[in-house]
C-alpha cells in the first residue's frame, strides 16, 4: 500500500495568481494515516525539527521515502514546470504550534518549492489555518485557508509575494514541511540552524523540568 495519493495531486489544477500553488485534501492515503500517526515522532516542543533530532516508527518512515521518491519528484517537475531531480529535499516536522507562530513571511530564496503535509486528526480552532495572501499588511487579505486537517497538501513555489501566515494557536499540530532546495550548501546550512534550534530547545526543556523538581515541596 502507498502512502501518498498522486493521481489526485496530478488531477489538481495548478493555481497560478497571485503566485503558483494548490491543495490536494487526502494527499495521504486514509488508510494510511493510522499507522503513520502511531509512528509520528514524539515532539513535546515547538518549533522545527530536521528529521536527524527525531526518533520514528516504520509507517512514517515509509512516508517520508515516499515523498523523496522519484515519483513524487517527477510529478512536482511536471505540475510545477521546475527541473528537481537534481535538487536536494529537506524535511522539518513541528508537533507544536506556539503563540508566536504564524507570522505573515515568505520562504526565504533558497527554497524552491515549500510542501506541508499535515496529520491532524480534526481542526476546530480558528487559529493555526495557513493562509496564503495577497499582500504581508494583513491575515485578512486572504487568497485561500487551510486547514491543517489530516492528509491534506499544500505546496506553492517560492517567490518574492508568496506571503502567507495563520492566526495565533497554541497547542498540538502536525505537519510536515518538505523544501526542494537550490543548493545542497544551502541545504546543509539550514539544517545545521534547525538542529542547533533543536539543541537549545531541548537544553531549555531539561533546565525548566530541573527548576521544577527543585522547586516541588518535599512530602
Amino acid at each position: 500500500m502507498t502512502c501518498l495519493n498522486l493521481d489526485a495531486f496530478r488531477a489538481t489544477r495548478l493555481v497560478t495568481e497571485p503566485f503558483p500553488y494548490l491543495i490536494v485534501p487526502g494527499f495521504v492515503r486514509a488508510e494510511a494515516l493510522p499507522a503513520i500517526h502511531a509512528d509520528f515522532p514524539p515532539i513535546e516542543q515547538p518549533g522545527s525539527f530536521p528529521l536527524a533530532e527525531l526518533t520514528y516508527g516504520p509507517a512514517f518512515q515509509r512516508l517520508i521515502e515516499e515523498m523523496t521518491g522519484p515519483e513524487m519528484c517527477q510529478a512536482f517537475e511536471e505540475k510545477f514546470s521546475l527541473s528537481l531531480r537534481h535538487r536536494p529535499t529537506m524535511i522539518t516536522v513541528r508537533g507544536h504550534c506556539r503563540l508566536s507562530d504564524g507570522q505573515i513571511h515568505t520562504d526565504t530564496p533558497s527554497k524552491l518549492l515549500t510542501v506541508l503535509i499535515y496529520l491532524n486528526p480534526q481542526w476546530e480552532a480558528d487559529g493555526g489555518r495557513l493562509r496564503l495572501l495577497r499582500s504581508p499588511d494583513s491575515l485578512d487579505e486572504v487568497v485561500v485557508e487551510v486547514p491543517p486537517r489530516e492528509g491534506t497538501l499544500l505546496a506553492f513555489r517560492r517567490t518574492d509575494n508568496s506571503w502567507h501566515g495563520h492566526k495565533p494557536y497554541q497547542g498540538p499540530r502536525r505537519v510536515l514541511q518538505m523544501n526542494w532546495m537550490t543548493s545542497h550548501w544551502v541545504m546543509r546550512k539550514e539544517i545545521w540552524r534547525h538542529r542547533l534550534s533543536a539543541f537549545f530547545k531541548r537544553l531549555w526543556r531539561r533546565q525548566v523540568a530541573t527548576a521544577s523538581v527543585s522547586l516541588s515541596p518535599d512530602y
